[in-house]
């Protein structure tokens, strides 16, 4: 049996060192990313527009995936936690826009998050190399 290489990134959140644990986890070809919120790491800024916050969580994800050599088209399931109902029109076309033609499975759910400031936070399953696997597309009237 072959031991799998696992790879822990850490983004430099502090969130991440004090709460122990790691914006995404690869074993092998699969990546498992933690809740991903809407503040910019480099500048810890975090814009009170709910749409930006979508933006810069997709930015993030999109950086860490990069940082372990895979991308947002390999992702294959999306969670999306937003807390204001009102706040889905305008957070769900920017998400819609970064995975159009990848389609991930999608969950959205409207619950709290950990900080008040939050308007949406995202995490993802990916799997290195789906992006560029061969796909088949089916569709089905329930």
């Amino acid at each position: 049996m072959t031991t799998p290489q696992i790879i822990k990134l850490n983004s430099g959140s502090p969130m991440e060192t004090r709460d122990s644990y790691s914006r995404l986890v690869v074993v092998d070809n699969w990546i498992f990313g933690s809740l991903t919120a809407g503040r910019n790491y480099q500048t810890r800024e975090l814009s009170s527009d709910p749409a930006e916050q979508a933006r810069q969580c997709i930015a993030n994800i999109k950086g860490a995936l990069e940082a372990v050599g895979s991308s947002l088209a390999d992702v294959v399931r999306a969670n999306i936690i937003i807390p204001s109902r009102e706040d889905i029109p305008v957070v769900l076309p920017v998400v819609a826009e970064a995975f159009r033609g990848i389609d991930p499975a999608n969950v959205l759910t409207c619950a709290p998050l950990s900080l008040a400031d939050f308007k949406v936070e995202i995490d993802i399953t990916a799997y290195r190399g789906a992006g560029a696997a061969a796909q088949q597309r089916l569709k089905v009237t329930l």
